[in-house]
């Protein structure tokens, strides 16, 4: 949010009424504001001719909106592996440029003078250009569309140049572009995912391609067409060309989500052919054409096809597996593994991966064991209970990092379903530890005088009293200064894990300001502190 200059996000009860911008907008606010409408409306209509979650997925594949997916539809196509099927990338973006370029260059073609006299090839590459930028403002420009974009671009640039396009280098330069523009996409699964699956496919290529001068590195290059394959097309090469880019973006899949889906290499390639036969270029005929009824009911037909599948491979045995959280060191680890396999030229560096895979799952099996979980306003906690489950307690706990907390710990119960309040009352919560400790969430200055005594650890968004005896009290000032702590049972106490070092100040979080007098009893503070 402090990247994208968000200042705050909340909500409104009652009735809201509009009114008149105070002064009138510029003109890229207002192309943005025109583009948003157009994508808004169209991601409605196609909505409203196909219907259903077959319709809010043809929207989002039309548009990039998401807003009309159910939560059910979500649910089932990540369990099948196949939730890029909403997101607009390469496979989209290709297509798009693609129709135009070979669309618009045998049409040329059909006359001789042309074909034979102007340069038709770059002219369709030049109108490929145009559509692929118009494509990538009309669907919200995310990261891995900005990705493909970019290579796009650089590849119909390569034929207007009369060069080579499809390199490692152009990746490379693809994510330069990205990074000087948006540095925080680094740290995102949308880049991480994009980039690496990417890279797999861009190797298995120029591992296929025969090398341009021959020599002797032909018998190597033979063998590994032979190991790869000749042909371009069919099942062969689509299920080779899943399972690169599965195993490439696997370990940034688990680290990110906290789980990873076996059964992808069947969904995926099915998953693109409907992309190609249906989605493209139906929404490319049903928005430049407005030939609403009949194609996007063929694009719905497609996208019913992919639910099908989806819901197939959904209940099959161990589609969702889930992992809990690394380790930090894992996921660089894991990242240089699939650098060293796709960037390096000869064997003996390509095993360079080996070790790196090998620390990066090290790190991915000895990632920190969460006893208890408190967020930073203090409202709620998790607690690991006798049978090893986190148990969400509070009068009003999170659903959102409730999630976070289960999936953190290779859960894959609904947070609904690990909420529990039958051990509150309006004082507080409390909860019973493995080792036979309490910890109590107090809610109202009351119970502090009981909590106080009898519990190990004191959780309250609220200020504790200076003689609390509890041995851990996370209250209110003292979540201010280390926002979410994570605490782990160990053979000596509890080790505590802070969301930030106290007094660390980010540009995005910045460090509350230290009071000038010490707080006394109770919740009162220096007049320094309440104002």
């Amino acid at each position: 949010a402090w990247f994208a200059r968000i200042g705050a996000v909340g909500n409104v009860l009652g009735r809201i009424e509009t009114a008149e911008a105070p002064e009138a907008p510029g003109l890229a606010l207002a192309a943005a504001t025109a583009v948003d409408r157009a994508r808004n409306a169209l991601a409605a209509r196609v909505d409203a001719i196909v219907g259903g979650d077959e319709g809010a997925i043809a929207a989002a594949m039309v548009t990039g909106k998401r807003d009309l997916l159910s939560e059910h539809a979500r649910e089932l196509i990540r369990e099948a592996g196949i939730f890029h099927v909403i997101t607009i990338a390469g496979v989209q973006m290709t297509l798009v440029a693609g129709i135009f370029f070979v669309g618009l260059r045998r049409l040329l073609a059909l006359s001789r003078t042309l074909a034979l006299n102007q340069p038709i090839k770059k002219w369709a590459a030049a109108a490929a250009i145009v559509a692929a930028i118009g494509y990538d403002v009309m669907t919200g420009s995310r990261i891995g569309t900005e990705r493909a974009l970019i290579m796009t671009l650089i590849m119909l640039g390569a034929v207007l140049l009369d060069r080579r396009a499809l390199t490692m280098r152009n990746l490379a330069l693809a994510a330069l572009v990205v990074l000087a523009l948006q540095p925080e996409a680094l740290l995102g699964a949308s880049f991480q995912l994009s980039f690496a699956a990417v890279a797999g496919l861009i190797a298995v290529h120029e591992a296929r391609r025969p090398p341009a001068g021959g020599g002797l590195d032909m018998p190597r290059r033979a063998s590994r067409r032979r190991l790869f394959g000749r042909s371009g097309h069919g099942l062969r090469d689509a299920l080779l060309a899943t399972a690169c880019a599965s195993a490439a973006t696997a370990g940034f899949m688990a680290c990110d989500f906290h789980e990873l889906n076996p059964y992808v290499l069947f969904g995926n390639p099915l998953t693109l052919a409907v992309i190609e036969i249906f989605a493209v270029p139906g929404a490319l005929l049903g928005t430049l054409l407005g030939l609403d009824g009949p194609v996007w009911h063929w694009v719905g037909l497609g996208i019913g096809l992919i639910m099908g599948l989806a819901r197939l491979i959904a209940a099959l045995p161990g589609a969702r597996l889930h992992l809990p959280s690394f380790a930090p060191f894992a996921l660089p680890f894991l990242a240089m593994a699939v650098l060293s396999t796709v960037i390096w030229r000869t064997a003996l560096l390509q095993l360079s991966a080996v070790p790196f895979a090998l620390v990066g799952l090290i790190g991915a099996l000895s990632g920190p064991n969460t006893d208890i979980a408190v967020p930073a306003d203090g409202s709620a906690l998790a607690v690991r209970g006798a049978d090893g489950r986190l148990a969400v307690i509070g009068p009003r706990p999170s659903a959102f990092a409730a999630e976070q907390w289960l999936r953190g710990d290779g859960d894959g119960r609904d947070a609904a379903v690990a909420i529990s309040r039958d051990s509150c009352d309006p004082l507080g919560c409390t909860a019973r530890l493995p080792n036979g400790q309490t910890v109590a969430l107090v809610l109202d200055r009351a119970a502090f005088d009981e909590d106080c005594q009898r519990a190990a650890i004191v959780v309250s968004p609220l200020w504790a009293p200076e003689g609390c005896a509890a041995t851990i009290v996370l209250d209110r000032p003292h979540l201010r200064e280390t926002g979410a702590v994570a605490l782990t049972l160990g053979s000596d106490g509890f080790a505590q894990r802070n969301a930030r070092a106290i007094g660390e100040d980010r540009p995005w979080s910045p460090a509350p300001p230290r009071p000038w007098s010490r707080r006394v009893r109770g919740d009162r503070v220096s007049s320094g502190e309440s104002g």
